[in-house]
């Protein structure tokens, strides 16, 4: 059995590699290639690691590599022709992904289209439905509300829960730290450039009001360890920079500052009391604010129907409006509890009600 993965960001590596290390197990004779992160090449070295490159954030981001985009998807066409794989797992990354899908029609049938963690099509271009009913085999999903959304396309989908719930403790009383803020700027070399400077200064203003306030970072990869040690080096300031370690910080923070993305969720599943941060090229927020029809940013909230956490936005995102709401969620222990409820609800609603795994479920369309 002959697998092809494309997976273009941190978060989709980590849970692609999750779900193909079970099925390697499942089914012994898998042979994996394609494009991935550092945790699926791990699996196989024929799946390259590009995602230093490939984790690009909006449309200024794409249109700066256009060239080298249009380079690879034609290599990845060329090789998809070559090994000619029984099967073609998309992974989230809509932009690359549902192009590719699209120009992979003449290897259909022999060639099963499956696409795992849905793009959120239904958040900015429900209109690109039919066309994903059309090119795509299969469709797992991470999120409740998508099953139906899908099934209506004329798409078969499997709502398989979402990975973060199934290697996750339990939120609420575990011990936390309760002077350590988190300051988490996400996994792109771009993002940290732009949005952790911001995080620093705003933490300053908390340690100025607030004096036993500890601060810790986390680090995506070695090279963005060595960024974020200079930027903290710049700020003045004295920041931990951990590797690796987002999530124990999550555990153990008593409050954080996250920058807007699938961090954010993992956050509310780990029972961190947060704020959400988004701050991006000028051209990509005007063209967000056209596209998207969803009235909140941060999946917790989305997933609750309600604003249980705070979302600073662009120009909301200053150094006053981040430190006022992190000084509040060190300081007041009934906000915190709220959310820890709160985030319980959030959890409960990604738990699939079938018990089986997203693994056995790829499994069986392959078979």
């Amino acid at each position: 059995m002959r697998l092809f993965v494309v997976a273009g960001e941190t978060s989709g590596d980590t849970h692609a590699a999750a779900l193909l290390a079970e099925l390697q197990i499942l089914q012994p004779d898998l042979h994996l290639s394609g494009l991935g992160g550092p945790k699926l090449h791990a699996l196989s070295h024929e799946v390259e690691d590009w995602t230093d490159q490939a984790a690009v954030v909006g449309l200024w981001d794409v249109l700066c590599h256009y060239g080298w985009f249009r380079k690879k998807f034609h290599q990845t066409l060329a090789r998809i022709a070559s090994e000619k794989p029984d099967a073609v797992l998309l992974v989230d990354y809509p932009g690359f992904n549902l192009r590719l899908a699209k120009a992979l029609q003449p290897h259909r049938p022999r060639t099963r289209l499956l696409y795992y963690i849905s793009p959120q099509v239904w958040a900015w271009n429900r209109g690109r439905l039919p066309m994903m009913a059309r090119c795509l085999d299969r469709m797992f999903c991470i999120f409740p509300f998508e099953k139906d959304l899908y099934r209506e396309s004329g798409l078969p989908t499997d709502f398989v829960g979402h990975p973060m719930t199934t290697n996750l403790v339990t939120v609420g009383d575990e011990p936390r730290q309760a002077d350590l803020l988190a300051l988490l700027p996400g996994s792109r070399g771009r993002e940290v450039k732009k949005i952790f400077p911001l995080l620093l200064e705003a933490a300053g203003e908390v340690q100025a009001r607030r004096p036993q306030t500890i601060l810790a970072t986390s680090a995506a990869s070695p090279k963005l360890q060595v960024l974020m040690r200079d930027l903290v080096r710049r700020s003045g300031m004295v920041c931990q920079v951990g590797l690796h370690n987002a999530r124990e910080l999550m555990q153990t923070a008593g409050a954080g500052l996250v920058a807007s993305g699938t961090a954010t969720l993992e956050a509310a599943l780990c029972g961190l009391p947060y704020a959400l941060v988004y701050k991006v090229a000028p051209l990509t927020y005007l063209m967000g604010r056209l596209l998207i029809r969803v009235p909140y940013l941060g999946m917790a909230n989305i997933l609750a129907d309600r604003p249980i956490i705070k979302e600073f936005i662009q120009g909301e995102a200053t150094t006053e409006s981040l430190s006022t709401e992190a000084l509040r969620l060190l300081n007041h222990a009934e906000d915190r509890a709220r959310l820890r409820s709160d985030f319980l609800l959030v959890r409960e609603k990604l738990i699939a009600p079938t018990t089986i795994s997203p693994a056995e479920a790829v499994r069986d369309a392959l078979t």
